[in-house]
């Protein structure tokens, strides 16, 4: 069965979608005879932007400035491309009445709006004849027809528009990282350098392109953008000898569409409307480019697609002319919300959300999903594989077609409207995007497009991660930025993303890709030949990018590695990421894990938690989707592993395995809130301590040496995630996952996280004992198996009455209920743990409990 979307047809469940047989990770489709893989060797030659305008042996981009300088997509007269925007926000017509739909303007974009109707009503602007060169001169019409080329999505009409212009501040000067750090200082020549690298690209940015604003806006050139007289589309593949349009729209002719390229190697063709003035390509046929390579004939996706599909029973994947009429496009209808102070997140997959064994849809997540996370009390929900990737198994990794979200889930109307109501809920909406490398599939991505191994990516083996079997980007092509920069912004305008979460980083910042290095802290290891400069300056550009158009949007960083000066802003010298994941804290829990509790060591914990750099903020976590894949652990299963199949019903008694698991659970969880960082990152389905891992279908392995990788004979059963069972009041699920919102309800309440205030007062490894201030709030962890104390002696900073706030051993967070609420706890004087005031308390094994003044507290933390 498959559904239809304005005349697409899409898989719809399990039952219709067919795994591969793969050779390895990425998604390269074999059959068990037949490989559809092109061979890489026969062409190893470098493939730049232009190959005229920029050295292409200098890793800085030097200019070459003897003749005058033309890049791909520019106008011929060297001008950077003046293709007119029409998208919502920061748009506007010339003819005001035009704008009378545009509901998903934010008040401010709607006061911009304002301000140029009354001055185009005054100053009306003449059209101009600045169009391409590339058609016939004296073809009026195609003439015409450029100068109005605009994206096919977001067209509000086909009258010439006028830009809001959005600027991005100029670069600063890149010192400030030695006030902050002075112990950097000794590292000068490196980071001076590195800056001076971002510094001079963004000058020829700026002096051949119009700017990193312009520069960023590649998808209005390139790819296939509408006008009112036709469709025009544009690819940039520089090896191709030669190139034509193919699809439904002309019967798979080779012959009937054929393309010119420019000096470039770009490659171009103007589709006129037809004489009934419909247009050239109907809105869902399939398209490909077909070339002529040094590889062979090749039929490729184009590189810009903004959707792509699989239909039921095919392997490979065919790009969609993606151009719903007006009346089918999703309206945006509220604004997005504003950065919040304190970043809670909660990580998703929308394919796996459902409680059923089957491939979720955009619009049960945004019906059924969204609801829960705003329940739960999550600010942010991030989004993990909607950059379309055809091995389902590779969680989102291995992208094909980075411009399209994937549609297995449904159609980039279905996600828009999923964003729309995350925004009405409040939530922040982040995207997981994947610019650190690429799949290595040869049919539906990037690999070898053109016939090369080197146009998107390095040739020879730096240009392939051996343990991802993937592609790594040539962060050093001008035609490479345009593409990963307009990616980014892509996303940000068209579908309103308020951010990212950007994977793999240290694999980009390093040429070893940090692969088997354990970086100690020592600046040798982040500041000389292992660091892959080309590749931070990219990451400079992209969060300049971002943060100058969006100042509202979060960029976090998958950084394990550390890197000094990563979440400082790049004016000041920093990479310019606004978090850091800190990634230590799961692998330190899951080392905890496995010993014994009489080997934990306080100390050790607390090391992990805070050992982080200063003025450089981080998101923490538990337990991402990393350790919930199969072949790991949960941490639930860490503590409770086969007992959660039969002891977690409440009419059933307990174990002490399972008392223990979801005590610690509670522990571990909010004390890495508690220290970690000033962000948290909860995988959906961990917060009640979901069972067993995750297993995406797949059918048996074959490798060419013989050996056989067991499948699961397609199965989604371990493809899902079970709300039902964090919500079912007779399983001990539902009060962990209590316990998961009422601590995200304490966090709003108090923002603890972000408090410049953190001390920690005690941690006794005799007692097993933590105590800490954050914020206005004192925790009291007991980590012991057995003893609970009375009359213990706790410090604080503020005199008064303290009250619990948050107690995990209430039973409605399946505890014992050992605490009196209605106690009160009144400080004394004289100092105590180096703190100048104390009260007492009584602390039960296994338990946290926080306390807070009464004058700031009303009542306790249920959630």
């Amino acid at each position: 069965m498959v559904y239809t979307i304005s005349r697409i047809r899409l898989p719809a469940t399990s039952s219709v979608h067919r795994p591969y047989l793969l050779s390895s990770f990425n998604g390269d489709r074999k059959s068990t005879s037949i490989s559809f893989l092109l061979k890489k060797n026969l062409f190893s030659r470098k493939i730049f932007a232009g190959k005229s305008s920029y050295d292409s042996e200098s890793s800085s981009l030097t200019v070459a400035a003897s003749k005058k300088i033309l890049v791909p997509g520019s106008e011929k007269d060297g001008s950077s491309s003046s293709t007119d925007q029409l998208e919502a926000p920061g748009i506007v017509s010339e003819n005001p009445q035009e704008l009378d739909d545009l509901e998903s303007l934010t008040m401010e974009d709607k006061e911009d709006v304002e301000d140029v109707k009354n001055e185009a009503k005054a100053n009306p602007v003449p059209s101009s004849n600045a169009g391409d060169d590339d058609h016939d001169d004296d073809d009026d019409d195609k003439a015409q027809d450029e100068e109005t080329s605009v994206p096919l999505e977001g067209v509000l009409s086909a009258t010439k528009v006028k830009a809001i212009p959005r600027s991005i501040p100029p670069p600063g000067i890149g010192q400030k990282i030695y006030e902050i750090d002075p112990t950097l200082s000794g590292f000068r020549q490196h980071l001076d350098y590195r800056y001076g690298q971002y510094k001079r690209l963004r000058e020829a940015i700026d002096k051949y392109e119009g700017g990193l604003e312009a520069f960023s806006r590649g998808y209005e050139k390139f790819g296939f953008t509408r006008s009112a007289t036709g469709i025009t589309y544009r690819e940039w593949a520089p090896g191709a000898k030669s190139a034509s349009l193919i699809g439904d729209f002309n019967n798979w002719n080779p012959n009937a569409d054929v393309m010119t390229r420019n000096e470039f190697g770009v490659w171009e063709i103007f589709l006129p409307n037809n004489a009934d003035g419909s247009l050239p390509i109907p809105h869902g046929s399939r398209v490909k480019i077909r070339m002529d390579t040094p590889s062979g004939i090749k039929d490729s996706i184009p590189a810009w697609i903004k959707f792509s599909v699989q239909a039921p029973g095919e392997i490979p994947y065919n790009g969609i002319y993606y151009d719903p009429p007006e009346e089918e496009k999703y309206v945006f209808q509220h604004p997005q919300p504003k950065r919040p102070k304190s970043l809670r997140i909660y990580e998703t997959h929308v394919g796996m959300s459902s409680t059923e064994p089957k491939i979720n849809t955009y619009v049960n997540f945004r019906d059924e999903v969204l609801p829960r996370i705003k329940k739960l009390g999550y600010n942010a929900v991030q989004i993990m594989a909607i950059q379309e990737h055809s091995y389902y198994a590779s969680f989102g990794y291995h992208v094909t077609n980075f411009f399209a979200p994937s549609s297995r889930c449904g159609s980039p109307d279905d996600l828009k409207s999923l964003i729309d109501r995350a925004h009405e809920l409040g939530l922040l909406v982040l995207m997981d995007i994947v610019h650190s490398h690429a799949s290595n599939n040869v049919l539906d991505g990037l690999n070898m497009f053109d016939g090369t191994d080197s146009q998107y990516f390095h040739s020879g083996a730096r240009g392939y991660h051996w343990m991802w079997d993937s592609r790594l980007f040539n962060y050093g092509s001008w035609e490479v930025l345009r593409f990963l920069l307009s990616n980014a912004r892509w996303w940000l305008e068209e579908y309103k993303f308020d951010g990212f979460r950007f994977d793999g980083v240290t694999s980009m910042m390093y040429t070893h890709h940090g692969l088997g290095v354990g970086f100690t802290g020592n600046y040798n290891e982040y500041f000389g030949y292992a660091t892959d400069v080309e590749a931070v300056v990219y990451l400079m550009l992209v969060n300049d990018l971002i943060h100058g158009l969006y100042p509202e949007a979060v960029a976090v960083g998958e950084d394990v590695s550390g890197m000094p000066t990563f979440c400082i802003p790049v004016q000041d010298g920093g990479v310019g990421f606004d978090y850091r994941l800190h990634m230590a804290i799961a692998d330190k829990w899951i080392e905890i894990l496995q010993k014994k509790d009489e080997d934990w060591r306080m100390r050790d914990i607390i090391h992990s938690l805070i050992n982080r750099r200063w003025l450089e903020k981080c998101v923490a976590y538990a337990e991402s989707h990393d350790q919930a894949l199969v072949g790991d652990k949960t941490i639930a299963f860490w503590l409770m592993d086969k007992d959660m199949y039969d002891f977690m019903a409440l009419d059933r008694p307990s174990t002490p395995v399972i008392d223990r698991g979801i005590a610690l659970h509670k522990m571990i969880r909010l004390i890495t809130m508690g220290l970690g960082g000033e962000g948290y990152l909860n995988f959906m389905g961990n917060e009640f301590g979901h069972p067993e891992w995750i297993d995406f279908p797949r059918c048996d392995q074959h490798l060419p040496n013989g050996k056989v990788i067991p499948g699961n004979n397609n199965s989604f059963d371990k493809c899902r995630r079970r709300f039902d069972l964090g919500d079912a009041d007779y399983l001990r699920y539902r009060g962990m996952q209590e316990f998961d919102r009422a601590m995200q309800h304490l966090e709003e309440t108090y923002g603890f996280m972000t408090s410049e205030h953190q001390y920690i007062s005690r941690k006794d490894e005799g007692d097993r004992i933590i105590v800490f201030e954050r914020g206005n709030l004192v925790f009291v962890f007991n980590f012991h198996w057995s003893n609970s104390y009375f009359d213990y002696r706790v410090g604080c900073s503020k005199p008064g009455k303290y009250k619990i706030v948050l107690d995990s051993d209430d039973p409605l967070f399946g505890g014992f209920n050992r605490i009196s609420h209605t106690a009160e706890y009144f400080t004394c004087e004289g100092w105590y743990d180096e703190r100048p005031r104390s009260f007492q308390v009584y602390t039960p094994c296994r338990t946290a409990v926080v306390y807070a003044l009464v004058e700031n507290e009303t009542e306790p933390i249920k959630g």
